[in-house]
């Protein structure tokens, strides 16, 4: 017997029914993968939480106003040698060792969030075996969803840790400061190289004409001595006459005094140099005074040319008078520098004949000095650098690095500027501007109006 069917249901309203039911279990099976979506990005979340926690090196810990303990990491934890779970629901005045640190957290708290935000306050954290462990604490407020404080983090290292951080960090600035003056010291000695070469040529003529000269009055003192014991004794006047021939007294007679006062002029040659190198010595002295600038340079192309090898052209063009105020000793290593670094430049590849020319020009005051050499000049990438502490292009063990670095630095205390370019007609152009000293300001404007 086959059921009947149930009054006043046709087939069309039970498809509609099955259709909505179908509906339902299409939405239900959607909210179903969503909400495991969901899951699936909390769980990444708390475990991205829980790695940055676990990574932490500082101790953190999380409590709600009235300083219960919601959150702890790992670092806590290792500190006090106790499980996060174990932690939670705690008072943070359980983890400080004394009163004066529960007294400086519950200020914090009690401050309000705005007072609170980025406090640092140094607190006596307790051990697991109950000492004081110093630590720098920061302290933040944390807010809820309508922007109320609803607890505080704070976060902080052990003081031990961030001693000895501080230690190495003193240690490597003291490694750093040590390398600092032992470069300075090469490039000092690299300078004072090409000084004693320049000076060791200067020295040498004056000293080698002395030298021959003194050999010279050596022989014409034993001829003379000769000569006046003969006298003493009383040989008769013929024996005299004819050793007065032999000895060649009368040329030694008449060659003495030319030959002392060129003795006296080596000498006094000798003098100079050793005088001009007295007072272009003090290279770290903090002198200021009026010097002739004309003299510095001339100086300069004297004792690095004398250095060079080949032959060295440097063509001057300077001012009739040139006075400035600072250390000659300072700005002659800073012309040695510019001089050797052109000769450096134009010998490098190999040029027939190594140029430099050093003009000076006035301007408003100042004077400034073109150092142009005959070199292939400045690649464009490194103008920017020249003048950068340790950039060289020099190869390996030529030279620190340093040369036009400490000059750079010493123009820039005497007032002036210095500057590098590649100069319209090729090659490397150095320009050093200092300001002049006032009375020869006035002399070289006066003496551009004539």
């Amino acid at each position: 017997m086959v059921p009947a069917e149930p009054e006043g249901i046709d087939d069309t309203a039970w498809l509609g029914v099955i259709h909505k039911m179908d509906e339902v279990y299409a939405q239900l099976v959607r909210d179903e993968i969503a909400l495991e979506e969901k899951n699936s990005e909390l769980e990444q979340s708390q475990q991205f939480i829980f790695s940055v926690l676990s990574s932490m090196s500082d101790v953190l810990i999380a409590c709600n106003c009235k300083g219960e303990i919601q959150q702890t990491n790992d670092a806590l934890c290792q500190l006090v040698q106790m499980a996060d779970k174990q932690l939670r629901g705690q008072s943070i005045y359980t983890l400080l060792a004394d009163d004066q640190s529960a007294a400086k957290v519950r200020s914090v708290i009690g401050s309000g969030a705005r007072t609170a935000a980025g406090h640092v306050v140094e607190l006596n954290l307790a051990d697991a075996a109950g000492r004081a462990v110093p630590a720098e604490v920061s302290c933040t407020p944390r807010l809820g969803p309508r922007g109320r404080c609803v607890g505080y983090v704070f976060v902080g290292r052990p003081m031990g840790e961030l001693k000895a951080a501080y230690h190495q960090l003193r240690e490597a600035h003291e490694e750093l400061k040590q390398t600092q003056q032992q470069l300075l010291h090469a490039e000092k000695l690299a300078s004072m190289g090409r000084l004693v070469a320049g000076i060791a040529h200067e020295l040498n003529n004056p000293i080698s004409f002395v030298l021959g000269n003194l050999h010279a009055l050596k022989r014409y003192s034993e001829r003379l001595a000769i000569h006046v014991e003969a006298l003493q004794e009383g040989h008769d006047a013929a024996a005299l006459e004819q050793q007065r021939r032999d000895l060649r007294i009368d040329h030694i007679l008449e060659d003495l005094p030319s030959l002392i006062d060129a003795t006296l002029q080596g000498a006094q040659r000798t003098a100079d140099v050793v005088q001009g190198l007295k007072r272009f010595s003090a290279v770290d002295r903090d002198e200021h005074r009026r010097f002739d600038l004309n003299d510095v340079i001339e100086r300069a192309v004297l004792w690095v040319t004398r250095g060079t090898a080949p032959a060295f052209d440097v063509q001057c063009e300077l001012l009739p008078a040139c006075y400035v105020m600072g250390s000659s000793g300072q700005m002659l290593q800073v012309i040695m520098n510019l001089i050797q670094n052109a000769y450096d430049a134009a010998s490098c590849k190999n040029v027939r004949a190594p140029m430099l020319a050093i003009r000076a020009q006035h301007a408003d005051g100042r004077v400034v000095l073109s150092f142009h050499d005959n070199g292939p000049g400045i690649a464009d990438e490194h103008l920017a650098h020249v003048f950068d502490p340790f950039f060289s292009t020099k190869p390996v063990g030529k030279g620190t690095g340093l040369g036009l670095s400490i000059s750079y630095g010493i123009v820039e205390r005497h007032g002036g500027h210095l500057a590098a370019r590649n100069h319209p007609d090729g090659g490397g152009e150095f320009l050093l501007e200092l300001p002049l000293a006032d009375s020869d300001s006035r002399d070289l404007r006066e003496l551009g109006k004539q």
